[in-house]
């Protein structure tokens, strides 16, 4: 494959560069693998998209370098923030307020994840820095790969909506805790105000960028159709925007963007039009953010020990959720069932977690290099394996059109209003 590529960069000298041919001829392939899957097989198309970055990352197709960084990683931390900062606009407070036991839900099966994948990669003589930040990692779900899979299969309801916000909420404590523990990696700590000042950093420029964003789009909403095209282009420039200067500054980019949508929610409360306008832009990041995350994934080694280590990663976690949700259950508004449902659909792991390693890549190449030999093959397994699980799961609580329905119904319906919303009005 080197040597085919090393022929093909001698032919071709387009003016914007051979990676820009290689991943347009990508994304290509992966827009026709998923409209395969979901034609032909009635698998959402988010694991045909996953499909062909995996075998482009085997076969060496892509030139994203390892910790990621420049545009490659701009363009996967613009993906995340701008459908973690819908999420966060479906989020309303006032719901926690008539239900916190969801709340609880929420911390509940992300400590016990935590402390699941911590311990058991301790059991297996894992350093504990190293065991600690995996746990980290693997406290987030995926909101980006669930809201695909509930796209594709039109998937409404309690147990969709639930799953939704609990992965929204998994992501942001995994964020917050995670873009700390990176900073804290990078240099050594000899007090508690050494271990707390990374948290409060990453957390204050988050919060303060939020708060532009919010206001900015807010500001924008009081002058311009919020269903105008234009309105769209704005918010997606804005979002963008926020992401760099985020970064830039020390904070993370998803989490100002998450923060900024539940801010903009709490000033906008009444549901918007303005996802529908975003339509192929964010359809095309989306699409872009799973075949990275996927070819990335599939460059790392496996060996045995690694094999193990991951499997018991996995298990872990998936267990550990599973407890964490059915427990929190209790007067949260759910029967039993249905959490079971719902801790299935948060199995995903895919573009949070890479982020997040390749922030302690960053921090600590020596020690970021034994993360990633884990954590990637982890996420890999748990974008492919997980996207399934989390359509099984949506198709057995009876809120999704299931295999059968996804070969029949190509078109997308209006998105549902969120049990949030629901519960506010």
């Amino acid at each position: 494959m080197g040597d085919m590529l090393s022929f093909w960069s001698q032919w071709l000298r387009p003016s914007a560069g051979l990676p820009t041919v290689q991943w347009a001829l990508l994304l290509a392939l992966a827009s026709i693998g998923g409209y395969w899957c979901q034609r032909f097989t009635g698998v959402p198309k988010v694991v045909g998209y996953a499909v062909v970055g995996t075998l482009a990352g085997l076969l060496g197709m892509t030139e994203a370098q390892w910790p990621l960084h420049g545009p490659v990683q701009f363009l996967l931390e613009l993906g995340v923030a701008v459908v973690l900062f819908e999420c966060g606009a479906r989020i309303t407070l006032r719901w926690f307020r008539h239900n916190p036991m969801v709340l609880v839900q929420s911390v509940l099966e992300s400590v016990l994840t935590y402390a699941a994948v911590y311990s058991t990669l301790r059991w297996l003589d894992m350093p504990a820095a190293i065991a600690a930040s995996l746990g980290l990692i693997a406290m987030a779900s995926s909101p980006l790969l669930l809201r695909r899979v509930s796209d594709d299969m039109h998937a409404s309801g309690p147990v969709t909506d639930r799953a939704m916000v609990l992965a929204t909420l998994s992501t942001l404590y995994a964020l917050t805790l995670g873009s700390a523990k990176a900073e804290i990696f990078a240099r050594p700590s000899n007090s508690l105000l050494d271990d707390l000042s990374p948290v409060l950093v990453v957390l204050g420029v988050s919060v303060l960028m939020a708060a532009v964003l919010a206001g900015l789009i807010r500001l924008s909403l009081r002058v311009m159709n919020p269903s105008s095209e234009n309105t769209s282009i704005l918010i997606l420039a804005l979002i963008a925007a926020a992401s760099a200067v985020a970064a830039h500054l020390g904070g993370s980019a998803p989490l100002a963007a998450l923060l900024a949508g539940m801010v903009l929610k709490q000033l906008h409360p009444r549901p918007w039009v303005w996802p529908r306008q975003l339509g192929t832009a964010s359809s095309l990041l989306t699409m872009l953010s799973f075949v990275l995350v996927a070819s990335v994934s599939a460059s790392a080694p496996w060996n045995l020990s690694v094999t193990v280590a991951v499997l018991a990663l996995v298990a872990a976690r998936l267990l550990a959720k599973a407890v964490g949700v059915s427990l929190g259950n209790i007067g949260s508004g759910s029967s039993w069932r249905q959490s079971v449902w719902v801790a299935g659909a948060m199995a995903p792991m895919s573009a949070v977690a890479l982020l997040l390693t390749s922030q302690f890549a960053h921090a600590a190449p020596e020690a970021g290099q034994l993360i990633a030999s884990i954590a990637l093959p982890a996420i890999l397994l748990l974008e492919l394996a997980g996207a399934m699980l989390a359509t099984l799961s949506l198709y057995r609580a009876g809120e999704g059109t299931g295999w059968r329905g996804l070969r029949r119904t190509p078109s997308r319906p209006p998105a549902a209003t969120t049990e949030g919303e629901r519960d506010a009005t």
